[in-house]
């Protein structure tokens, strides 16, 4: 992937280099989905291919793949349309919201033009990007308000047509040139319009005269003629002033281009070629292998590369349609990505969901994706044993290669060695249907447990809450009757988690904060829903237990924290506890009025807050600092509306799922350890070329030296090897995060030390000894680091 150091230019005009507040982007990793094509391009022996919300870039000559993402500053937008510049040697990206990138191949930067995006006299549904043509150093902008013309060049905006009757907006799907005269296709029954390019007054709609009635949805100049498709599926060819109908196609078209002196049109199950004579060459349909739809197409030499809605880009020869073979970046199969599960050396992802009030429509009938080796893998819905809209996916801490995934409609599926081999129902396991006359199983949150026994919520069944034992095959159930006398009166569950003293922490969508402990024989379950209990709206979205056994609770209208989890069945009204911060000396609620949509709790204690419209927060242990907080405009996220959020324990990668695609952000933490035997220092040696000694942020994991391995609670020296203390830290105390700059800092079980000595300064060059204490077990371990300088 390519990760380009951002350029700073500045423009007038409207012109922006989207760049980060804080310069993160080299810890930042892209896993866009390439599967859903929206626009294919050629140039420069090159195709250029638009997904959803990313590029990628394929060279014919080396057979190299390229991606163009929000790490390398796309917005994250949904893409609408691309053209690359030849002369220029920029790509152009058109987005669904009237913003406009520029990607520029020399330097590898990303420039933003915001003209038509913040033009308050177009409404926004209006400014959608529809199509570019290049013409004598303009592009003439086709949209669903009129044209636009863009320099180049000078890279501004000149005149703009809006093309309807007494000069209103009108939706332009593309525009050609010939012969200096510019034609347009129109929707809305407003005709395909020709006006001359040498007209001065082109911005008068009187100029443009209409030379065929009705819907047009493209139109495309070859050699000598032009030719446009109308919404009856007629191709027209325009020779002057004669049109003459040449064919009518099976189904309107996705996208009509002019490559290699041939006319290619895209329909969504046939790719046309017809040369400048317009006799067919070739045409490309979908086969058993590859079921899909087509979206574009485009040549280069002897090949044709199409867009498909399903699997990437397929290229076939001009000669022979009988062959196809997929090209596309590594990805998961959809963006929208549900739930993720990143606790062992796999990354899980599932593209199932349900509505806010628990309601699994629309059916989604989607595989799964895992990320293994650095690689994503797809397991297909055909493979999934029937269940639908998967959700929450929870692995066998005693046995990593043990997946099981809930399904908001089918049960559970569990997983074994990466292949699906049970799907749990209501005749082989003890889950619940709805009712006899309602089959669905609605499946929503699952975990395990300490003992490797999973526990898994139901909803609208009349034992909501079931554990099931893997080794010995057992089910129970946990009836909620003390709070729910209706099952019918709760819709779902989002979240459980287990405490230390075996407490399963479960929000609910109706009756706020549920506790279930099987071992307390008095009243079990118990419940906290009132706003005296500081709950104002009784929707718990997400429960999670820190390091400290406190919980942490998200809801629908901010958080809350429940610090004395051991005492709650003692506490005959028991109250969750706002956090309350200091802002500009203004004591104010944390997160207040926000959605929460997850909590997950990293090695060192700190949380990770994903909410519906705000983005990321990363606060530490208690709230009071917020280390980070990651949105659109700050970021390379796509969207602030997070799905989900999981931590990989072993090196601190935080994956977080939006609604457009999933990002992961290397937070440099990781989990601690039981003892010190794995402790190891990197880089070792510390060589002169590692010109990131001495870095001041050790917020930035790429910078530093690091110890990797730790417990949870030690003291580390490091000496010169005469035994001179260069520094020290201590767990829970010299925290990465805190404000006080630490040089040396542990944050969980990994350690990051700066190369700077207690008087600030860089050390030079020998050999330090790191000598490390465990404060509880008193085991201690030394090692050695070479620094060159």
């Amino acid at each position: 992937m390519n990760k380009a150091t951002f350029k700073i230019i500045v423009f007038l005009l409207g012109l922006s280099l989207k760049s980060y507040s804080q310069e993160f982007s080299s810890l930042w990793t892209a896993h866009y989905s390439y599967n859903d094509i929206v626009d294919v391009v050629s140039g420069d022996n090159k195709i250029y291919t638009a997904a959803q919300n990313a590029i990628f870039q394929y060279d014919v000559g080396t057979d190299e793949l390229k991606t163009i993402t929000t790490v390398d500053g796309l917005s994250g937008e949904q893409i609408t349309t691309i053209y690359y510049s030849e002369v220029y040697q920029n790509l152009l990206v058109g987005y669904e919201t009237g913003l406009i990138e520029v990607f520029s191949e020399t330097d590898e930067s990303v420039l933003s033009v915001v003209d038509i995006l913040e033009k308050e006299n177009i409404t926004p549904a209006n400014k959608r990007i529809n199509h570019f043509y290049e013409y004598d150093g303009s592009v003439f902008i086709s949209t669903d308000f009129g044209i636009s013309v863009y320099d180049l060049d000078a890279l501004e905006f000149g005149d703009t047509y809006f093309l309807g009757n007494g000069g209103t907006q009108i939706k332009v799907n593309q525009v050609a040139v010939l012969n200096e005269e510019i034609y347009a296709a129109c929707s809305s029954n407003n005709g395909l319009k020709k006006a001359d390019l040498n007209n001065p007054n082109l911005i008068d709609f009187s100029q443009w005269q209409t030379i065929l009635q009705g819907n047009f949805i493209t139109t495309t100049a070859l050699i000598d003629k032009v030719y446009a498709i109308r919404d009856n599926r007629a191709l027209f060819e325009i020779d002057g002033s004669v049109f003459n109908q040449l064919l009518v196609l099976d189904v309107l078209p996705e996208d009509a281009e002019v490559n290699n002196s041939n006319l290619i049109i895209s329909t969504s199950n046939t790719v046309y070629i017809y040369n400048e004579d317009i006799l067919l060459i070739n045409s490309y349909q979908p086969t058993s292998d590859y079921a899909t739809n087509f979206t574009s197409a485009a040549q280069l030499g002897d090949f044709v590369y199409i867009g498909t809605q399903d699997f990437g880009v397929l290229r076939s020869s001009i000669n022979d349609n009988t062959f196809y073979q997929e090209i596309k970046p590594n990805g998961p199969l959809f963006n929208e990505i549900f739930r993720i599960n990143a606790e062992t050396e796999t990354v899980w992802t599932s593209f199932g969901d349900y509505t806010e009030s628990f309601n699994p429509s629309p059916v989604r009938n989607r595989g799964l994706s895992y990320f293994r080796d650095d690689e994503w893998t797809t397991i297909p819905y055909d493979s999934v044993l029937g269940a639908s809209n998967l959700s929450e996916i929870s692995t066998n801490p005693f046995n990593p290669n043990q997946v099981f995934v809930s399904s908001f409609l089918n049960g559970i599926l569990e997983i074994n060695d990466f292949e699906p081999s049970i799907l749990y129902n209501q005749q082989n396991s003890g889950l619940e249907p709805i009712s006899d006359q309602n089959s669905s199983i609605r499946v929503s949150a699952n975990t395990f447990d300490r003992n490797g026994v999973l526990w898994s919520l139901t909803s609208r069944a009349p034992n909501p809450l079931k554990s099931y034992d893997p080794i010995s095959g057992n089910w129970q159930g946990y009836n909620f009757s003390a709070i729910i006398e209706d099952s019918g009166d709760e819709f779902g569950f989002y979240d459980i988690d287990i405490d230390n003293n075996g407490t399963k922490w479960i929000g609910g969508y109706s009756n706020g904060l549920y506790a279930y402990n099987e071992n307390i024989t008095d009243s079990p379950l118990r419940n906290i829903s009132s706003e005296e209990q500081n709950l104002s709206f009784p929707r718990v979205t997400s429960v999670a237990v820190d390091n400290r056994n406190q919980l942490w609770v998200g809801t629908f209208f901010g958080l809350r924290v429940l610090f004395n989890t051991s005492g709650f069945y003692d506490d005959p009204n028991p109250t969750l506890s706002s956090i309350i911060i200091l802002e500009d000396g203004i004591p104010k609620e944390l997160l207040e009025g926000q959605t929460i949509r997850d909590i997950e709790v990293d090695g060192s204690n700190n949380k990770w807050v994903g909410t519906v419209d705000s983005g990321v927060f990363y606060f530490s242990p208690d709230g009071q600092r917020t280390i980070y907080h990651f949105t659109t405009d700050n970021s390379p996220l796509p969207s602030n509306r997070i799905n989900d959020i999981s931590i990989d324990p072993n090196n601190g990668v935080v994956y977080i799922a939006t609604t457009k695609g999933l990002l992961s952000f290397r937070a440099g933490g990781s989990k601690p350890e039981d003892t010190l035997e794995n402790a190891f220092i990197y880089p070792n040696p510390v060589r002169p070329e590692y010109d990131l000694l001495g870095f001041n942020d050790l917020n930035d994991v790429n910078k530093g030296i690091k110890i990797s391995g730790l417990t949870d609670s030690v003291n580390i020296k490091i000496t010169d090897i005469e035994g001179n203390l260069v520094t020290e830290a201590q767990s829970n105390i010299n925290l990465r995060s805190s404000s006080a700059n630490y040089n040396f800092a542990i944050d969980g079980g990994t350690a990051v030390w700066n190369g700077r000595n207690l008087a600030n300064a860089v050390v030079r060059s020998g050999v330090y000894l790191v000598m490390i204490s465990d404060l509880d077990s008193f085991e201690t371990k030394v090692l050695k680091v070479l620094i060159v300088r």
